[in-house]
């Protein structure tokens, strides 16, 4: 097994030994479904509903244009909605959104899924380095929407007025700095807004479209007649094969669904798309088609550099305009907010080092801000507006991230289907060669616009998944260092516990093995010469769910002599409190006093050493980010005056 497998199966690996029992996840059964569906509508499918946008724009008039005649138009609108029912509805929807953990979806909490049921399986590394791959794709996806959307929002003020050619960028920029500065105050109030918004956004989707449809209604059979598709491709297939990089601009957001089954559950999800989004899209983007088809044949080369803007009456530009700069904002802060979930799961999964998470609600412990990210993701936003300056130059980099994502989930999928729910061939073969299939051409399309732009995702991707794995791998390679040495309990207890002076009050040692002595005791007694009387050797385990059950929480021992093993469990989505832990904690001599109770915390410096376990500029890397990582006290929430930091040197 190479370096990179081994790291990588360490790091999912490192949740799994949280048993499997006793732990729970989501329940929606408190909110009524359609609540929870208009919620949804307001979260989940922020992305996909401002792409009528620029999808249909990008088709026609974007780095590869084609001809706007009726079969190009009924082609390309027969290929969206089909798209839209083979990605969305059936892949997404239909079929993996059925492989949640403990109600929570994405690529991560999948990951925990298939790492916990094979049991460390053979073939288990490979498929934690694609869906490890999957999420760093969704960090440059998270740079990318923001800064499309609310660019191509803007630009539509240069249909209310003229004079704001000038300042599109500068409106944007001013725009996505804002959505960025109020992330730290939590989305909770300004959350309770997006569902209407997002109603009234997508009910003018359909207007738009049905007030064109009624001057051309053979338009709707023509766009659900999957013919015009294969007739596209059968006289132009290289144009089609082209035209396909940017339809799949249509669909992205779809992996959102999945992404945010947790919030609001699978259920209420497929109501709001099947029953009320999926119809305002099509509407949209079918009134799009028919407005070009009726124009004359020289008017449509103006109309087809925009036609969201152009469908819409004179007196409605100005709240269009505004709702669609709204709807914007609420997608570009969806992304964002998926964003900081996504980095919790991977801290909590070993794949990131510790950052600094704040909880924005005291009742919602999933909503999170973490200002690293949320300033890093700034930066790289407002780098991209500068860098492309339109929305359509910006497309070009927009769609490999996307689908790249997507055929990386169609393989997680294969692995549940086969592995998990041991589905017979005859019956998963088919749909997952229609997946892939399908999958593999947008993947495949998309790469044509690398030289154009889409090397940008490509290269963000890269970037972030040599951190993932330098880091879950470094930090499995210095475990194994610490273990080689460690003293047993038992031996221990028996040696130390009379020989050394006992002094009051309880003395907890943050460990992250189970097993051994932890290195800070071993300084303590060494240097001070004392033990206090109550010794607790604490373990954190974060089991590859996303919540743990408040009964199973905690797992005490005692091993005699006023040693106690104490090891808390949490899911990968709970935020970790060890002092709010001790206080629920009985049956090992007493309440906890944070007043007389010490904290011991072993840091380690790391010297990069010629050794078989990474190479040498891997090894700086890890021990950069191990420096530059959120301490301990504070991502435990340990009360600052009461710990004792002891630090050594370690070689890997």
């Amino acid at each position: 097994m190479t370096a990179e497998s081994q790291q990588a199966v360490a790091g999912a690996d490192s949740a799994a030994t949280a048993a499997d029992t006793g732990q729970a996840g989501h329940a929606h059964h408190g909110d009524g479904k359609l609540k929870l569906a208009v919620g949804a509508i307001g979260v989940v499918f922020g992305d996909i509903g401002t792409s009528p946008l620029y999808a249909f724009r990008e088709t026609f008039a974007g780095h590869h244009s084609i001809d706007a005649d009726r079969v190009h138009i009924y082609g390309v609108l027969s290929l969206v909605f089909w798209s839209m029912m083979l990605v969305v509805t059936f892949k997404y929807v239909l079929t993996i959104m059925k492989a949640d953990n403990k109600g929570e979806g994405g690529s991560l909490a999948l990951l925990a899924l298939i790492s916990r049921q094979s049991e460390g399986k053979r073939w288990t590394w490979p498929i934690v380095l694609l869906g490890v791959f999957a999420t760093a794709l969704f960090y440059g996806d998270s740079m990318i929407t923001p800064a499309m959307s609310v660019l191509s929002a803007t630009e539509g003020l240069s249909y209310v007025n003229s004079g704001f050619q000038p300042y599109i960028v500068p409106i944007a920029l001013a725009i996505l700095i804002g959505i960025f500065a109020i992330q730290s105050h939590g989305t909770a109030k300004v959350g309770a807004l997006f569902g209407p918004i997002m109603l009234c956004y997508f009910l003018m989707l359909a207007v738009l479209g049905l007030m064109h449809i009624i001057e051309h209604p053979t338009i709707i059979l023509a766009t659900i007649n999957p013919v015009n598709a294969l007739r596209f491709f059968y006289l132009d297939g290289f144009t089609a094969f082209i035209a396909l990089g940017a339809v799949v601009l249509a669909v992205t957001g779809a992996e959102a669904l999945y992404t945010d089954m947790g919030h609001f559950g699978r259920a209420p999800i497929g109501l709001s798309w099947l029953c009320f989004v999926l119809p305002a899209l099509m509407f949209n983007y079918m009134g799009q088609g028919a407005m070009v088809l009726e124009a004359e044949m020289g008017a449509r080369l103006g109309i087809i550099q925009d036609p969201f803007f152009l469908m819409m009456p004179d007196s409605w530009r100005i709240p269009v305009v505004l709702l669609a700069l709204l709807a914007t904002i609420i997608a570009s802060q969806a992304v964002i907010s998926g964003a900081f979930s996504l980095t919790q799961q991977a801290i909590q999964l070993g794949f990131m080092p510790r950052l600094r998470v704040e909880h924005t609600s005291a009742s919602a412990q999933g909503q999170v801000y973490i200002p690293l990210v949320n300033w890093g993701l700034m930066v790289m936003v407002i780098l991209l507006v500068l860098f492309f300056g339109s929305s359509s130059n910006l497309a070009a980099a927009y769609g490999i991230a996307v689908t790249g994502a997507m055929f990386i989930d169609t393989c997680l999928m294969s692995v549940v289907l086969f592995a998990l729910w041991k589905w017979p061939a005859w019956k998963a073969v088919p749909l997952l060669a229609l997946f892939f299939v399908v999958d593999i051409a947008y993947f495949g399309a998309n790469l044509i616009k690398v030289p154009d732009g889409g090397w940008v995702p490509l290269a963000i991707g890269l970037t972030i998944f040599t951190l993932l794995t330098t880091w879950s791998r470094g930090r499995k390679l210095m475990q194994q260092q610490m273990a080689e040495g460690a003293m047993p309990i038992p031996i221990f207890v028996k040696s130390a516990a009379n020989s050394a002076t006992r002094v009051p009050g309880t003395a907890v040692f943050m460990t992250s093995s189970a097993d051994g002595v932890p290195h800070a005791l071993l300084h303590n007694l060494k240097h001070n010469k004392v033990l206090h009387e109550r010794i607790i050797l604490l373990t954190i385990k974060i089991a590859d769910v996303p919540f743990v059950r408040e009964a199973d929480h905690c797992a005490l021992e005692d091993l005699g002599q006023g040693f106690h093993r104490l090891i808390l469990k949490y899911g990968f989505m709970q935020p970790v409190d060890v002092p709010a832990a001790l206080s629920r904690v009985g049956g090992c001599g007493g309440a906890f006093k944070m007043l007389e109770t010490s904290f011991f915390l072993s840091r380690q410096t790391l010297i990069a050493a010629k050794s078989p376990g990474m190479p040498i500029w891997r090894e700086k890397l890890f021990a950069w980010m191990l420096r530059n990582s959120q301490s301990a006290m504070e991502y435990f929430r340990l009360p600052t005056n009461r710990v004792v930091e002891l630090g050594s040197q370690l070689a890997i």
